[in-house]
């Protein structure tokens, strides 16, 4: 009843996994496509890392074909090098979707004119944007973007036709200005306006904390899909709770402790064989802080995790909170 379509690409579950820098490579992301999330993204890519082969960019971009439908993000300020690297990335990868992000605010990027920069030169956007455009004519390009650089600067939704005139055949929008970060409330109104501006999909973005949020942000806005962030991280069955929601079946029961630990331990897994000992442990300590929280000793447990100096201890520290888990 809610697939949709993003050019020719099927999407099942309008729920999307939102693209996040550290935290959605492949573990993760495969265990939110498991969950139910009808699309997945990989971790933003720099256009420059991608023509330079850089070792550490491709390994970002690889993916297995259980994640389609996935959306691949680039981004990158000179419109000819973003276009070779759309077209390196959809001769090697062929992805469903390659995406620009017009949305991250982090000055290391916005100060080179990428991301969200993109918002204070639409003459910049529009020539990255055609030019990528031009270089995958096979697969539809997507648009994440932000409302405009401040408050003073909100380019939506004027903005919105002008992609679609371009040939951008989807545009997420976070509804929040690059200067706000991540910090202060989400204006949904903007994407409720983007939607009435536009004939392509638009996919709503921004504090969507639980399955109810999205069902606002969908009567509200009547956008296509959602688009979660956040509310994802330590939390992949956010998935199967929103995909029941929608699809109006009970809610299935919150994670049990156990489950949380069946989770840690995939994910743990997963990133040792596609990261290695020595990163894979470095990075699931992020992850660890993420999944233990919320339950009595919780910080006593995460804390131990976090701070295990090796893979052995950590394997360790992850057996005895599975005997916690058990004994409760």
């Amino acid at each position: 009843a809610h697939s949709m379509f993003i050019g020719k690409v099927k999407i099942k579950t309008p729920i999307f996994l939102a693209p996040m820098a550290g935290v959605t490579d492949y573990p993760f992301r495969i265990i939110c496509k498991e969950m139910g999330a009808g699309v997945v993204y990989s971790e933003f890519v720099s256009a420059d890392g991608i023509i330079r082969e850089n070792t550490k960019t491709l390994d970002m971009i690889k993916f297995n074909k259980k994640e389609r439908p996935i959306g691949i993000q680039i981004f990158g300020s000179n419109p000819e090098v973003m276009s070779k690297a759309a077209k390196y990335i959809y001769k090697k990868f062929k992805p469903d979707i390659i995406d620009i992000n017009y949305g991250c605010p982090v000055p290391k990027i916005t100060k080179k004119g990428a991301g969200s920069a993109a918002l204070k030169d639409l003459c910049l956007m529009d020539e990255i944007t055609s030019a990528v455009i031009e270089s995958v004519p096979k697969i539809p390009v997507t648009v994440k973007m932000r409302l405009g650089w401040d408050n003073n600067s909100i380019i939506v939704p004027k903005v919105g036709s002008r992609l679609e005139n371009l040939g951008v055949k989807a545009i997420t929008l976070h509804a929040r200005t690059t200067t706000q970060r991540y910090k202060g409330q989400a204006d949904w109104k903007y994407i409720k306006l983007l939607k009435e501006s536009v004939n392509i999909p638009v996919i709503g973005n921004g504090d969507i904390s639980t399955p109810d949020d999205m069902i606002k942000m969908f009567s509200y806005t009547k956008c296509d899909a959602v688009m979660v962030a956040r509310a994802t991280q330590g939390n992949p069955w956010f998935f199967r709770r929103a995909k029941a929601k929608i699809n109006g079946h009970p809610l299935p029961p919150l994670p049990s402790l156990l489950d949380v630990v069946q989770i840690c331990e995939r994910h743990f897994k997963l990133l040792i064989s596609h990261k290695g000992a020595k990163i894979g442990t470095n990075l699931m300590r992020q992850h660890f802080s993420n999944y233990i929280r919320g339950f009595p000793k919780a910080s006593k447990f995460r804390k131990k995790l976090v701070t295990a100096p090796s893979l052995e201890e950590m394997k360790k520290e992850l057996g005895n909170f599975k005997s916690y888990a058990n004994s409760i």
